[in-house]
């Protein structure tokens, strides 16, 4: 895995050709446009990177894109390989661990996510307070890896301060922001009713599938993470209407200029 991360790093920075990124972005299922909004972008597709694989997911694109967004240097990863693909922890995580042997400290995570807190509609914006993991994956299982604690305090997986940031621009902006907390499951099928019953006893507002594995590795390399969910749909249960993935991309897509304004804000915000 060491290797993998080490050519993954190698084959990007040659790529990036004297950029520095200091911020990462991951574009959940839909959210691909706001790399749209990156300034004077560099693409490269996921097939000249080694150990990436080409997302077989709708709404996920298969590359990284380098470019200038808030006035600071960032990469965005437009779109995710999944652990329901097919994936190992390890390879799911690839590219966070990437992100920080180039020497980035800020990942932010966005993703789509079915509501489980009646309150929360499609179209909703909710920072994530804290997750919940329920993937049964964890990408530190195995030997310790270079350059990661072997047991990371996840107290703050979302960092405060960030957390701070994000609420200001937004209200700054005028973007309606909810906050929740982000029950991650394996996937790929979409909650019963009676799972989503379960999620909202422990505590879950939003369930998807991803980020958990992502933040675990980001914290593991001291990284500061920050989360934000759009609710596509409502869980099952919650409304009588079936769930299908054109409709959560139709909904990210909708809600895209909110978020890309949000995360310009916080990019811009950021002190370094």
């Amino acid at each position: 895995m060491a290797t993998d991360v080490q050519a993954a790093t190698d084959a990007v920075r040659a790529r990036l050709k004297g950029r520095v990124p200091t911020v990462a972005i991951v574009l959940g299922s839909g959210l691909g446009p706001l790399a749209d909004q990156v300034a004077d972008p560099l693409r490269i597709p996921y097939t000249e990177i080694p150990g990436f694989h080409v997302p077989t997911v709708p709404g996920h694109k298969g590359e990284l894109v380098c470019g200038t967004l808030g006035g600071k240097t960032v990469l965005c990863q437009s779109g995710r390989f999944h652990a329901y693909e097919g994936h190992s922890a390890d390879v799911t995580v690839l590219p966070v661990r990437m992100f920080g042997a180039l020497g980035i400290g800020t990942v932010i995570l966005t993703n789509a996510a079915g509501g489980v807190n009646p309150k929360f509609g499609p179209g909703t914006l909710m920072l994530i307070a804290d997750h919940i993991n329920l993937t049964g994956r964890n990408p530190l299982v195995g030997p310790q890896r270079e350059g990661e604690t072997r047991f990371p305090d996840m107290t703050s997986a979302y960092d405060k301060a960030l957390k701070a940031l994000a609420r200001k621009v937004a209200k700054e902006r005028g973007v309606a922001l909810a906050e929740g907390v982000y029950m991650g499951l394996l996937g790929p099928t979409y909650e019963t009713p009676a799972e989503v019953k379960f999620i909202a006893t422990l505590g879950g507002d939003a369930v998807g599938m991803s980020t958990v594995l992502e933040v675990i590795a980001a914290r593991a390399r001291g990284m500061k993470c920050l989360g934000i969910s759009t609710i596509t749909n409502a869980a099952a249960g919650i409304s009588d209407q079936e769930l299908n993935h054109n409709e959560v991309m139709e909904v990210a897509a909708k809600v895209g200029g909110e978020l890309g304004r949000l995360v310009e804000g916080i990019v811009a915000g950021l002190s370094a």
